[in-house]
């Protein structure tokens, strides 16, 4: 623990879930999203600690309390023919900002992703953030421009997986 910024971070464990859940819920309300959040302690449970596990999920702790999270999973790049680590969310509490705890949660997973030999490392952020967008900048990350993420979701995604061709 680098006494900068005084975080340690570990990987969550099963009894985490309701500290997990209500940072997605948080990081939800900050993008103006919480209508979209239907994650439970139970679908968490599977999807997190169960035998088909779909990402892992890091805590900061800064003087006992959790005060940030990152959910994370691996992808895979065809061209490099290697994996890479996605990172889903990445939130710091308000009053926990500026002290470089989402630094130390990027280095942390960039750690990850260089020990596992990922290609990659990458993230979405929303348009809008301008904040978190200055930053990863700063970080040297660049914005993928030429891409345009598409999502099928809820009713398109059934009529899709429903429909015989």
């Amino acid at each position: 623990m680098s006494k900068q910024h005084q975080l340690s971070i570990r990987e969550a464990r099963e009894a985490d879930i309701p500290t997990i859940l209500q940072f997605i819920r948080d990081l939800a309300e900050y993008e103006k999203l919480s209508h979209e959040v239907v994650a439970s302690e139970e679908n968490l449970r599977d999807t997190l600690f169960g035998n088909r596990r779909a990402a892992e999920c890091l805590l900061g702790f800064h003087e006992g309390e959790a005060v940030c999270f990152a959910i994370f999973f691996h992808n895979y790049s065809t061209f490099k023919g290697k994996a890479g680590l996605y990172l889903e969310d990445l939130f710091v509490r308000p009053a926990f900002r500026g002290r470089g705890f989402g630094k130390a949660m990027l280095q942390h997973l960039a750690r990850i992703a260089s020990e596992r030999d990922c290609a990659r490392f990458e993230w979405s952020v929303l348009d809008w953030n301008e904040p978190a967008i200055r930053f990863y900048k700063s970080l040297g990350a660049v914005p993928m421009d030429e891409w345009t993420v598409f999502r099928l979701s809820g009713e398109a995604l059934d009529k899709l997986a429903n429909t015989n061709s």
